[in-house]
């Protein structure tokens, strides 16, 4: 089932990218996230209520907020950055560099998480690197 969630977040990602590069003509790229960050909060929290995950609230460790927070905060700064960013190229040339967050990723949960580096990981990331430096050159 994971993978069906997987997939679907992909084709989100990316109807995000074109939607936003169209959207983002003429507006300051720090308004129009912010104006997409106030969309993702309410539909976020209308799903929590909807299906009765904030009764489980009170229960999330001070560790688990503290972390959720800097991930929101680390989240906030790559969208700004992202809309910034194709405000200034093409979205065919900024993509690829913001994918390219999945090899830090990989290499980010090897050194903090100990999640292991197999061969098959090493070669996508390393298909990953040579993919972006091919569409960027």
């Amino acid at each position: 089932m994971w993978i069906i969630f997987a997939v679907l977040s992909a084709v989100f990602a990316a109807l995000t990218s074109i939607l936003a590069k169209v959207g983002i003509d003429g507006v300051n790229s720090n308004l129009a996230t912010a104006v997409r960050t106030a969309v993702v909060l309410v539909l976020a929290w209308g799903i929590v209520f909807a299906t009765g995950a904030h009764q489980g609230l009170p229960a999330v460790s001070r560790k688990s907020l503290v972390f959720l927070v800097l991930s929101g905060l680390a989240t906030g700064l790559s969208w700004l950055c992202y809309y910034r960013a194709i405000q200034m190229d093409k979205v065919s040339r900024v993509a690829p560099i913001d994918k390219f967050s999945i090899v830090l990723t990989l290499i980010a949960a090897f050194i903090f998480l100990k999640e292991p580096l197999t061969p098959k990981t090493i070669i996508g990331a390393v298909c990953i690197s040579v993919g972006t430096l091919v569409i960027l050159l």
